[in-house]
């Protein structure tokens, strides 16, 4: 590995989960009764707060307010706030924020004004961040699609950035990368999709079929946007070095596409979202992109639980990594840091791998991180027990995304040996 290589496998940090939200440590401020967590200072010193009824997960997150604390400390309350707020910035006088879309935990992020009504109610994209501008309306940064938007709160487009990957690829000019597609597809009923394509590097459609891995995104709520697909995960660029081709899907539930695509797994989760992802898959063997005989599957967090998932669905994968995956829905609702989040999206044995732990045939790999209080170690431990022909791998110290650089390298490794067999 070169110095440039050895220097991005460093920096590669990305996390596969909602964070809670940031603590602006910058300002003191305390709530009586309340949790600070999200702060942002006006021009003329007055506060925007937002706050929790606790400082664990479940119930904050649930139970979210909205103050002002005025020049002179006074606390004006401005009521509660729908589930997950965050990012308050000053508009003028006004505060707004981002915050899941009502009804649904699982539904993507809107923004709200200070008398909490959705600003962004029916957008057919995925504001993601607010930045506060003192001298005119906040920035909105909107994903939709592959791209991301840039855009003036109450006004219009400022910028886009597409094929970011592109831009990226100059940082090491001397690593001959894969060459990046994007994908537009529909589903079996329909609907719209997209997603990515990476191919080896000098190689084009005409040197298929591939052996083809499916990296399957976290979230559900997150996605695949058009940059460099290099991360600690097994990632597409890493695949692409390997000889593989990569498929990188964006299948319902994901974020760029509006509230209603992302509340669609709503208690459904690993149905309509598995049949995206297959559709996908059959379309590029159709093409002759991918090696029918070939195929394997990869994801982390979310994804992890679809490598699973897809699994006990069919046999065509002949190999699948499953990281920091869910293999049993009730047992990490009771146990997770995010229960009330995950019932959201499916509270049964009938969505767990676990259920249907007796049709695997694919060989799989486990791996987890010991520390791990979002998906507890326990989810890949009842996998794997359930599993005979699966290997686990238990990172000591790691939580739900692993830090160590010796770690992050071991796990490059053993996806590099584990996918061979295809």
């Amino acid at each position: 590995m070169g110095t440039a290589a050895r220097e991005l496998t460093d920096d590669m940090v990305l996390d596969h989960c909602a964070p809670p939200p940031t603590r602006n440590s910058a300002h003191t401020v305390t709530i009586p009764g309340r949790h600070v967590a999200d702060v942002a200072r006006h021009p003329d010193g007055r506060l925007a707060v937002i706050t929790w009824s606790s400082p664990k997960i479940d119930p904050g997150l649930l139970n979210p307010a909205l103050h002002v604390v005025e020049t002179d400390g006074t606390v004006v309350d401005l009521g509660a706030t729908p589930v997950d707020a965050g990012n308050p910035v000053w508009w003028g006088d006004e505060v707004v924020y981002l915050a899941l879309t009502p009804p649904h935990v699982q539904g993507g992020n809107a923004v709200f004004d200070q008398r909490h009504r959705n600003l962004t109610a029916g957008m057919p994209a995925c504001p993601v961040e607010l930045v506060q501008d003192d001298g005119d309306a906040p920035v909105v940064v909107v994903a939709t699609g592959l791209d991301t938007e840039f855009h003036r709160l109450g006004g219009g487009l400022l910028a886009r950035i597409k094929g970011s990957h592109k831009r990226r690829n100059d940082f090491i000019e001397d690593i001959p990368w894969g060459t990046q597609e994007r994908l537009r597809y529909r589903a079996q009923d329909g609907l719209e999709l997209d997603g990515l394509l990476v191919l080896p590097p000098g190689k084009t459609r005409d040197d298929g079929p591939f052996p083809l891995i499916t990296l399957v995104h976290g979230g559900p709520y997150d996605r695949w946007a058009d940059d460099l697909q290099l991360q600690w995960v097994p990632s597409a660029q890493w695949f692409a070095h390997q000889g593989f081709a990569s498929f990188l899907p964006n299948p319902r539930g994901s974020l760029g596409r509006g509230h209603e695509f992302a509340a669609s797994v709503s208690k459904r989760v690993g149905q309509e979202e598995w049949h995206d992802i297959e559709t996908g898959i059959d379309l590029l063997v159709e093409e002759g992109v991918a090696d029918p005989g070939r195929l394997g599957i990869s994801g982390w967090s979310h994804g992890g639980f679809m490598a699973a998932w897809a699994t006990t669905r069919t046999d065509r994968f002949k190999a699948a990594l499953v990281g920091a995956g869910i293999a049993d829905w009730p047992r990490l609702i009771a146990t997770g840091e995010w229960g009330t989040f995950e019932a959201a999206l499916g509270d049964g044995p009938e969505h767990s791998p676990l259920t249907y732990a007796d049709r695997i045939r694919t060989p799989l790999l486990i791996v987890h991180g010991a520390d791990d209080t979002n998906v507890p170690v326990e989810q890949a431990e009842l996998l794997h027990g359930a599993v005979k022909h699966s290997e686990l791998v238990v990172y000591p110290g790691e939580g739900h995304s692993l830090r160590k650089r010796e770690h992050r390298l071991d796990l490059l490794n053993r996806a590099r040996r584990f996918f061979a067999k295809l």
